[in-house]
């Protein structure tokens, strides 16, 4: 297993668990417009491509029904007020983080949220560890475009040499195969191994201080097919 100089990680599903504010909004816009919500279960198989994907997808009939721009506007709004209600750091994420920042390690997030949630969220969970955050805007394409990782390895001075990125999703897969880097797919979020198998993984870990040097090789549980 290689050791690395820079990780770009993901938010939702990787350092983050958001699951339970993204359906509490999602279900809330739907109602608000007399549409039937959906299961937790069915919201994570949704997540991942932006909020508008996750809309598209959470609305019968998709971006053509008439609904759709007011749905995505009232789930802005309210997922903008509480999207820290039960959003939290999955457990180990930030000793792992504080380790790595000590190790002299860099580290950005790269999300498909907006721009301005991902750094809010940011700034409030990880100002100590990460200070690049890249989110979805108008200047930069979204994932699985490499635009966000490119863009992440540019504020911190650095190449995509010694990077890796770090994921829960088929996406981040396609983002890291796009970026020409590394992707290391973790087993807390939002896919299993079956589906990221699937979809090309071939490396894995368990739990967030796999990461770590120290734990590899030999002393940690990171799975590579």
């Amino acid at each position: 297993m290689n050791t690395y100089d820079t990780y770009i990680f993901d938010l939702d599903g990787t350092l983050l668990y958001t699951l339970g504010d993204l359906t509490a909004s999602v279900n809330h816009a739907l109602e608000v417009y007399g549409i039937a919500g959906h299961s937790v279960d069915e919201v994570r198989q949704m997540v991942g491509n932006g909020i508008r994907k996750l809309i598209e997808l959470a609305i019968p009939g998709g971006a053509r029904n008439p609904q759709y721009e007011s749905v995505y506007k009232t789930f802005m709004e309210h997922y903008l007020a509480h999207s820290m209600d039960t959003t939290r750091p999955y457990e180990g994420i930030i000793a792992t983080l504080a380790a790595l920042k000590r190790a002299g390690k860099r580290m950005a997030i790269v999300s498909n949220k907006r721009s301005d949630a991902t750094e809010h969220l940011r700034r409030h969970f990880f100002s100590r560890y990460i200070d690049v955050a890249i989110g979805e805007s108008e200047s930069v394409r979204r994932k699985p475009a490499p635009d966000t990782v490119y863009e992440a390895l540019r504020r911190l001075g650095t190449t995509k040499d010694g990077a890796v990125y770090v994921g829960d999703s088929e996406v981040d897969l396609q983002t890291a195969q796009n970026s020409g880097i590394p992707c290391i797919s973790v087993l807390w979020g939002f896919r299993d191994k079956c589906f990221l198998a699937a979809h090309g993984a071939t490396t894995f870990i368990f739990r967030p201080e796999e990461l770590l040097p120290a734990t590899r090789p030999g002393n940690g549980s990171i799975q590579q097919l």
